[in-house]
C-alpha cells in the first residue's frame, strides 16, 4: 500500500504519512535480521507506538451534540517528529526571560566527514568535544576582542537533508559581552562578530587535540573496520586527513531582533532527523520509504529520495542520541549556573527594562470531529494495557 499526502496540507490537519506508521509496518520485519542496541529499540518501539492504543488516551464527549473522540497519548519521546513541537514551545517559553537587546549571531561548527566514523562509535564523547571545542572557541574571541563575557545558546544537530550523518553546532551568540566585574556592557559591531577564518583554525585545534587526549587516555572505542585506528600510527593518520583542510566555520548575518531569534531557536532546539511533512510515501509491498529534501549542492533544488526500508531505518538510527544526552547548551553568560543575576547585570547596564513574566497560556479547547465545535470535554484517562495483553480498541468517527 502507498500512502500520499495532498499537495500543500491544511493548518492543523493530521499528517497523511507518519513516521509511527512506517515503522509500525516496518519493525517485525526488521527486527527479525538486525541486531540493534536496546536504546535504540527502545526509541524505535516509543515512536511506532506514538498516539496510538497502546500508550491509552483521553476519551472526550462534545457538550454540543454529544459526540465522543478518543486522542490517544503521545510517546513523548525526543527523537519523535509528532512530540517536540510542545516541548519546543515550552522551552522557548523559558528562554524569553534571557534575551538581551543586542544583536544575536548565527555561528555553526561542522566537523570533516572524514570523522563520521569514528563518531558514530563515540558519540557521547565526540558529541561533548564538539560542545567543548566550539564554546571555548567562542568565548576565548569573546575575551580577546571584547574583554568580556558573551553567551551562547548551542543546538547539536546530526544530520544531512538526506538522513546521512553531518555532524555540526548551531551556536547563537550575544553580539558583545558583560566584563568580570558586571560593570561594563560592551558591544560587537552590529553587523560582524569575529573572523570565520580565524574561528574555523582555532576550532580544528582544539577538537584535533581533544581527539588526541581522548585517544591517549583510551576513552575511545574501535569496532570492525575501525580496529586498527587502536594503534597510535594509524590514528595519528586518520587526525592528519582530517585537518588537511579548511573546517567550515559559517556565520550568518545578524538577526533583525531578539523576537527573530526565538522564531529561529523554534525551528531549531527540537527539530529531528525528519519531519512528517517530508514524508512522501510508504510503499510496504516493495519495502521502500520517498520522502522530500533540499539538494544543497543544486541550488537548494527540492527533491525526492527513495531509500529501502532498512535504510531508512539505518539512516534514523545515525540520529539516536545516547541516553540522557543533553544536546541544548548553554555557556558564558548564558551558562545555567548563576544565569539569571549576570542576565539582570547585563540588562542593567544595557538599561533594559526587567522582561514581562511569562504566563503560561491555558490549553484551548478542543475542536469536535463530529461538529466542529470547540466543545469537548475530557470524560476518563484510558491507560495503556499492560503488556502481552490485547490493545484497547479505540472507536470514534
Amino acid at each position: 500500500m502507498t500512502c500520499r499526502p495532498p499537495p500543500g496540507g491544511t493548518g492543523g490537519a493530521p499528517p497523511a504519512l507518519t513516521l509511527g506508521e512506517i515503522l509500525r509496518a516496518s519493525l517485525p520485519g526488521y527486527g527479525r535480521t538486525h541486531r540493534l542496541p536496546a536504546q535504540h529499540w527502545k526509541v524505535l518501539n516509543a515512536l511506532s507506538r506514538c498516539r496510538t492504543a497502546a500508550l491509552g488516551a483521553h476519551q472526550y464527549r462534545c457538550a454540543h451534540c454529544g459526540g465522543e473522540h478518543f486522542a490517544p497519548h503521545s510517546c513523548r519521546n525526543r527523537h519523535c517528529p509528532a512530540c517536540q513541537g510542545v516541548n519546543s514551545h515550552q522551552w522557548l517559553a523559558q528562554q524569553q526571560a534571557v534575551l538581551l537587546p543586542v544583536p544575536y549571531f548565527h555561528v555553526v561548527f561542522t566537523l570533516p566527514h572524514a570523522l563520521n566514523p569514528l563518531i558514530a562509535q563515540n558519540q557521547a564523547a565526540l558529541y561533548n568535544l564538539l560542545f567543548a571545542a566550539a564554546s571555548q572557541t567562542l568565548l576565548e574571541f569573546g575575551q580577546q576582542k571584547f574583554g568580556a563575557q558573551i553567551g551562547i545558546t548551542a543546538v547539536l544537530h546530526t544530520w544531512g537533508q538526506t538522513l546521512i550523518d553531518h555532524y555540526h553546532l548551531h551556536c547563537i551568540v550575544t553580539g558583545g559581552g558583560l566584563t568580570a566585574d558586571e560593570t561594563q556592557w560592551v558591544p560587537s559591531h552590529p553587523q560582524f562578530l569575529f573572523a570565520v577564518a580565524a574561528l574555523s583554525a582555532v576550532f580544528r585545534g582544539k577538537f584535533c587535540a581533544g581527539l588526541q587526549r581522548l585517544h591517549v587516555t583510551g576513552q575511545l572505542q574501535f569496532h570492525g573496520a575501525l580496529e586498527s585506528l587502536a594503534v597510535a600510527r594509524a590514528f595519528q593518520q586518520l587526525v592528519r586527513t582530517a585537518c588537511a583542510t579548511d573546517w567550515v566555520v559559517y556565520s550568518k548575518r545578524p538577526f533583525a531582533g531578539p523576537e527573530q531569534v526565538l522564531a529561529y531557536l523554534s525551528r531549531y532546539t527540537h527539530r529531528v532527523g525528519i519531519s512528517h511533512r517530508r514524508l512522501v510515501a510508504f510503499d510496504a509491498r516493495a519495502g521502500t520509504v520517498t520522502f522530500r529534501y533540499k539538494d544543497y549542492a543544486d541550488g537548494s533544488r527540492a527533491k525526492t529520495m527513495t531509500l529501502a526500508v532498512a535504510e531508512f531505518v539505518r539512516r534514523l538510527r545515525f540520529h539516536m542520541l545516547p541516553e540522557r544526552f543533553v544536546k541544548i547548551r548553554h555557556y558564558g553568560l548564558l551558562a545555567n549556573r548563576d544565569r539569571q543575576s549576570r542576565v539582570a547585570a547585563a540588562r542593567q547596564r544595557l538599561g533594559a527594562p526587567r522582561p514581562v513574566a511569562v504566563v503560561a497560556v491555558a490549553a484551548p479547547e478542543l475542536r469536535c470531529p463530529h461538529c466542529g465545535r470547540n466543545a469537548l470535554r475530557l470524560v476518563r484517562v484510558i491507560h495503556p494495557p499492560p503488556r502481552g495483553t490485547a490493545p484497547i480498541r479505540l472507536d470514534s468517527s
